[in-house]
């Protein structure tokens, strides 16, 4: 079921969410202050080619300086984005077909607005990524 919606969902909204975040990441990574933004926009742009099956966790070695730098990406592009996600994600609630699309786009939303400190993870694994690094003994 995931491969439908993901292949629905790349044909209606994915790719060209897809390209938007990419073409954003390579403007932030032109200057050095704006790398990290660059590399969590392409972060949420490959999220956003692929949304089921995947989730949004955060990060707990996540520091003040993640805290920072969400504050100005919300500023600058989140609230933005986030109103594109609310937006496009109505607009294909409208549908039967278009609500677990619309739900994903929602899904989306937490993410472009604070996007520093979270890592993309599938779903059936979610603290993979956080708990495998605090292992002790083996």
């Amino acid at each position: 079921m995931r491969t439908i919606l993901n292949v629905v969902w790349l044909v209606l909204s994915g790719f060209w969410l897809f390209l938007a975040y990419v073409v954003a990441g390579a403007l932030l990574c032109i200057t050095i202050i704006g790398i990290p933004f660059g590399m969590a926009a392409s972060r949420i742009g490959v999220y956003a080619l692929w949304p089921f099956g995947y989730t949004a966790v955060e990060r707990r070695d996540a520091g003040a300086p993640s805290c920072i730098g969400n504050v100005l990406w919300l500023v600058l592009a989140g609230w933005w984005l986030a109103i594109g996600h609310i937006v496009t994600g109505l607009a294909l609630c409208v549908t039967i077909i278009g609500i677990p699309l619309g739900i994903a786009n929602f899904k989306l939303i937490p993410v472009s607005l604070l996007p520093l400190g979270r890592e993309i993870v599938r779903t059936d694994q979610p603290f993979t990524a956080t708990a495998g690094t605090q292992r002790t003994g083996w």
